[in-house]
């Protein structure tokens, strides 16, 4: 069984990206993501239309709003030069008509910019999120096919990272990146062309800052990626360091340890710091840099601009529009340059996704066995030879008869490998080698969800979901009715307690369940098996963390369980499985020994030495 992971922290944190991952084949996977959009095309044209025409709509404002400003100061103008000739008015003769015409359109350009770009980013919120949706949808259905191997041989915090941090990146950049680089694009051509329309000399002067502003990004960004990177791995430690220390709490405070945890974590602070201040800082001084150039560039077209404007060349509303088209110039520069590394970091996110979706499917292999007879065998282990992946055979030739009702007791050392039987029982793996057969038909000539329909669990590590007591409870059989459910509560000894609570069975578990007791835990999860009412109970006991009233109340309830039942049990005090119909016997990985306890203790073997030494208090099993 995989074992159960905490997240691991870090990778993505309140400080945003940080570090660009490069994607190892950036336009294969780039088409295969966009691929999920097919659908979505039509969209994705109205979007892409809309961002341009709104775009455009913003880019051509200022041009017809330095018309106003033309229009003031012609009016200025002439009016000056009407004093110099000795005529009197009251106001100077500026077309005021006219300038009310030039706002209207410059406000309702403004306005349909603002309603197209409502639009689009409205629509592309609709694509991103149902293109997200699918593509998470197909993930879950994957994590449910993959070989339980899968979790033997990943970390539960990667998986959980790719599900969540790696999707929603994904996402963000597809609502946003995608229309911001149309927008950035056609806001570069568009303000390029407007500025060429009024003075190519100006223009000159105005790129010239480009060049330079492209050297300050290439030199910054990559000491700033470095900085963010030791920025990142520091933030991962430190929120590591909080995780443990929290959980651990209990154990922190009953060894006195508070105030080397407290040191521990301001050591870990400081480095965070210095490292957060250096990405921060150097990332910091790309803008006032880019600005510092802009205002230069601003400047010398202020004043070639005036000269132009001076010599009649050039009107002095263009000029005003120009100065507002080199403010906005650059901007487009380095939003483009922004993209770059978020698309990059997407990218390789959704490879990472990718990876996942790639993996090869559980095999259902169907061997077409013929059936044999089952001689009043319920399960038959037939010559099995097992072992995992490639690996040496860890059972080599294994044969094994359970009749109906008859218990098996599964015992060993920790790591001996006892799970391997369970897994082999539910088809978590197949045999490599023999058979097993359950009423004659071999397993593989079974769906895993018809097999496993037959069988029921109850693990050491008690497993409930959030949600009410009931619906925990009626998860091991949903069509079970409210007085079979009731009557395999009062079985477990699960009613009484659970009608104490101020809620009963409407109580409402949280996260891990902890709002209830290690032994009423796990009393659920054999009222749960109750529900099920298996042919098959394999059974992993579990009364070592809990007080001793409990434990006769759990064993009471396996009890209750077992009877005329066919059940494994993996068995922990060997004092419970004495009446065992077969006991097996494994270290190592291997079968060593099988027999009843009589048979095992005559020997003298190493079950009779488990057995000995745990009374002695020597071994713990």
């Amino acid at each position: 069984m995989a074992e159960t992971k905490a997240p691991r922290a870090g990778g993505h944190g309140p400080m945003g990206r940080g570090v660009v991952e490069k994607p190892k084949n950036f336009w294969g996977t780039t088409n295969r993501l966009m691929s999920y959009m097919h659908s979505r095309l039509l969209g994705l044209a109205f979007v892409v239309i809309m961002a341009i025409a709104s775009t455009i709509f913003q880019i051509r404002t200022p041009k017809i709003l330095g018309e106003a400003t033309t229009e003031i100061f012609k009016g200025v103008m002439k009016g000056q030069a009407e004093q110099k000739a000795g005529i009197h008015f009251t106001q100077y003769p500026i077309n005021f008509d006219k300038i009310e015409h030039v706002v209207v359109i410059v406000i309702a350009m403004y306005l349909a910019s603002a309603v197209f770009s409502f639009l689009q980013q409205f629509i592309m919120t609709r694509i991103s999120q149902r293109t997200v949706y699918d593509l998470r949808k197909e993930l879950k259905r994957k994590m449910q096919v993959v070989p339980i191997n899968y979790y033997d041989t990943h970390n539960n915090g990667d998986i959980m990272s790719r599900a969540v941090n790696d999707m929603d990146n994904i996402a963000s950049t597809l609502q946003q990146s995608l229309t911001q680089m149309v927008t950035s694009t056609m806001t570069f051509i568009g303000t390029l062309w407007m500025m060429l329309s009024i003075s190519w000399k100006l223009t000159l002067i105005a790129a010239v800052t480009v060049p330079l502003s492209l050297v300050i990004v290439g030199i910054v960004a990559p000491k700033s990626q470095r900085f963010f990177s030791a920025q990142q791995k520091s933030l991962g430690l430190i929120n590591n360091q909080v995780e443990e220390t929290y959980g651990g709490q209990v154990i922190i405070k009953s060894f006195n340890r508070e105030d080397d945890m407290i040191h521990q974590f301001e050591e870990e602070n400081d480095r965070y710091y210095a490292a957060a201040w250096k990405a921060q800082f150097v990332s910091g001084i790309i803008m006032p840099l880019m600005t510092f150039l802009n205002n230069i560039g601003y400047v010398f077209v202020a004043i070639v601009g005036g000269v132009q404007v001076a010599n009649g060349t050039v009107t002095l509303g263009n000029v005003q529009a120009f100065l507002q088209y080199t403010q906005q110039f650059s901007q487009p520069i380095s939003q483009l340059a922004n993209l770059a590394n978020t698309i990059q970091s997407t990218i390789a996110s959704a490879e990472r996704i990718f990876e996942v979706l790639d993996e090869k499917d559980m095999e259902n292999p169907h061997v077409d066995v013929p059936d044999t007879p089952d001689d009043g065998n319920l399960l038959t282990l037939d010559h099995v030879q097992f072992g995992y992946g490639d690996g040496d055979l860890l059972m080599t030739d294994y044969n094994l008869e359970v009749k109906p009702g008859q218990m098996v007791a599964i015992v060993g050392p920790t790591g001996a490998g006892k799970t391997t039987i369970i897994n082999l029982l539910e088809r978590f793996y197949d045999v490599r080698g023999g058979s097993i057969r359950l009423k004659g038909t071999d397993t593989r000539n079974m769906t895993r969800e018809e097999l496993r329909s037959h069988f029921a669990m109850v693990l050491q590590d008690t497993w409930l979901f959030t949600g009410t007591i009931w619906d925990n409870l009626k998860y091991g059989r949903e069509d079970a009715t409210d007085e079979q459910i009731i009557n395999a509560a009062k079985a477990a000894h699960v009613d009484s307690f659970v009608r104490q609570l101020p809620d009963g069975y409407n109580t409402v578990l949280n996260e891990e369940a902890s709002n209830i007791s290690q032994g009423q835990r796990q009393l659920l999860t054999i009222a749960r098996a109750f529900v099920a009412d298996p042919e098959i109970l394999i059974l992993d006991e579990a009364t070592s963390s809990v007080d001793t009233r409990t434990e006769v109340h759990i064993q009471h309830a396996m009890q209750r369980l077992l009877k005329d039942r066919t059940s494994f049990v993996v068995a922990h005090r060997l004092s419970t499985i004495r009446d065992a119909d077969n006991i097996i016997v494994m270290n190592h990985g291997s079968i060593v020994e099988t027999g009843n306890h009589d048979s095992l203790m005559a020997k003298n073997g190493f079950y009779a030495d488990l057995y000995n030494s745990q009374f002695s208090g020597n071994v713990a099993i």
